[in-house]
């Protein structure tokens, strides 16, 4: 699974380069392995440049998604490779709502472990208050908001990137969704026939009772001209 984190270089002409970190969201101890001679952090982060020449407050609306990354480092080669450390925050709950709410949170390492512990009691407090209707979720998630600005000199962002509108664009149902319209098809498909072979063996019958009725009157007429 890992503690995902994205890690942005600033160049010279003050745009970034990113790249992706799989497990630099565990600790924050990622930042003080970043140097001048590992500045890559002996192979911790790819090599490989996710996204370059991005400025910076398009990382956090195209790339950083708050409910995947958990960490942001800001890295200025030219100030000798200084990190700048930025805890991910989640502003949703997971009921399957939309998700590109969140918030950075300029943090030392050290300071890393009570920063988490408050935003998890505040969050699931809040969310406990949604369940019983205390609050509704509007008002909920612009507490959590005003909290982690306030409290903590938090940046809140929206994500919001072109794979999210595609998969949005593309959106396929759950399978219990299809069986549900599988089994409504199947009932209707058994409710037209049974209404047919009902109303034709109706149709049938009546035939049938007709063909003898005309039978019985032939009869009587035979048996009154033999009279």
């Amino acid at each position: 699974m890992g503690h995902r984190a994205l890690v942005a270089y600033r160049r010279p002409d003050r745009l970034y380069d990113v790249r992706y970190s799989h497990w630099g969201g565990e600790d924050l101890s990622l930042a003080d392995r970043i140097t001048e001679e590992t500045p890559l952090a002996e192979g911790v982060v790819d090599a490989t440049v996710l996204a370059g020449s991005v400025a910076r407050d398009r990382i956090l609306a195209d790339l950083l998604d708050p409910c995947v990354h958990e960490a942001l480092y800001l890295v200025t080669p030219d100030d000798g490779y200084a990190v700048d450390v930025y805890r991910v925050c989640w502003l949703e709950w997971g009921d399957g709502r939309d998700d590109g709410r969140g918030a950075i949170v300029r943090v030392n390492p050290a300071r890393d472990g009570e920063i988490r512990v408050w935003f998890r009691a505040v969050k699931t407090t809040l969310g406990d208050a949604i369940e019983m209707g205390a609050l509704s979720r509007r008002a909920a998630q612009a507490y959590l908001e005003s909290r982690i600005c306030e409290d903590e000199n938090g940046i809140v962002y929206t994500f919001r990137n072109d794979d999210q509108y595609r998969r949005e664009s593309t959106y396929t149902p759950r399978p219990d969704v299809w069986l549900e319209d599988d089994t409504a098809l199947e009932d209707d498909d058994r409710s037209e026939d049974g209404g047919r072979s009902e109303g034709g063996g109706r149709s049938e019958d009546a035939g049938d009772r007709n063909g003898e009725n005309r039978d019985r009157d032939r009869g009587r007429e035979r048996g009154e001209d033999r009279k």
